[in-house]
């Protein structure tokens, strides 16, 4: 069995399968989405440190971590050693861990020095990390890639670096930031930075499903997962990898829970942000529910084209009953 539990500094987590923060995408309601299908932690959005730093309101109400039993964990961002500890010294008592990404590959992040930028400078890395350990008792968690490109494949190396400045816990993306999430996922560099340091290493790239999973663990001896891309329309991914693990049973979706987790999404999207912006934040999410089902481009134009919440829950009902 793959699935159990692990602790990162002192916070024990209930397994070891984990949402990643996605951008735009993992706001509190979709966090407590696959919360309750049982993924073992849920970072928030990726937020900007100075942000955090300037008192910047849309940045802070991304902060908003608070899910019932399950430890809140904020992933920031940013290049400066001192703003990123007063970052952390402003959140820290909203987080249970903090963890600085350091893999994103946005242009308009990497462009400003930040995210997986940060990997052609494995001095500086060290210097954020330990500026932030100094900041705070919470755990400190750092997420990378495998490079900034294949000539520049240094991941073991800023592993060991982010041992030694004190985190509690790698995230290792197997892409460079060159790749985006072309191509496949490399299992050996995992393996590699798995190999390197003794904190634990929680692995990322195209696990989608059970089978997936077992071989990130199988091949890399990694402690943890993390899901990404495969959770969208699919939060379900979570409970089906633990079931099959730990019960050997086959979880299927049926198209009657699929579009009772649909309401649910958007009642919980309208709760925390308001009607008017739920519904233009759920389009993107229905054309992940309902990929690959039948006339589900016909029905994304409907979607996007409607302003009216009852319409749209009249649509959804007449979709999913015909």
């Amino acid at each position: 069995m793959y699935i159990k539990k692990i602790k990162i500094g002192n916070v024990e987590i209930k397994n070891n399968i984990f949402l990643a923060p996605m951008a735009g995408i993992t706001d509190k309601a979709f966090r407590k989405i696959c919360a309750e299908q049982n993924a073992g932690l849920v970072y928030t959005e990726m937020i900007s440190s100075k942000g955090i730093y300037y008192n910047d309101k849309k940045t802070i109400e991304l902060m908003d971590t608070d899910i019932e039993g399950m430890p809140r964990a904020v992933q920031i961002f940013g290049n400066d050693p001192y703003i990123i500890s007063e970052a952390i010294r402003k959140i820290e008592d909203n987080a249970d861990i903090i963890d600085i990404n350091m893999g994103c590959p946005a242009p308009k992040v990497t462009s400003n020095g930040e995210g997986s930028s940060l990997l052609k400078e494995p001095k500086l890395i060290g210097d954020i990390v330990r500026s932030a350990v100094s900041s705070t008792n919470k755990p400190i968690t750092v997420k990378i890639r495998k490079g900034w490109d294949d000539t520049q494949v240094n991941a073991s190396e800023v592993a060991k670096i982010i041992e030694e400045a004190g985190a509690s816990l790698i995230t290792i993306h197997g892409r460079t930031r060159q790749e985006f999430y072309s191509g496949t996922c490399d299992l050996d560099i995992i393996r590699q930075v798995k190999e390197s340091v003794s904190i634990p290493v929680i692995g990322n790239g195209d696990i989608e499903d059970y089978e997936s999973a077992k071989k990130m663990f199988d091949y890399t001896n990694v402690d943890g997962i993390m899901i990404g891309r495969a959770s969208l329309g699919n939060p379900w991914v979570f409970n089906k990898i633990i079931e099959k693990d730990l019960n050997n049973i086959d979880i299927e979706i049926s198209d009657k829970e699929k579009y009772e987790m649909i309401l649910k999404h958007y009642e919980l999207c309208i709760k925390n942000k308001g009607e008017y912006t739920a519904i233009r934040e759920m389009r993107k999410h229905i054309a992940w529910y309902i990929k690959g089902m039948k006339n589900n481009s016909n029905m994304k134009n409907i979607i996007n084209s409607l302003e009216n919440i009852d319409e749209i829950y009249k649509v959804l009902k007449e979709y999913f009953e015909m």
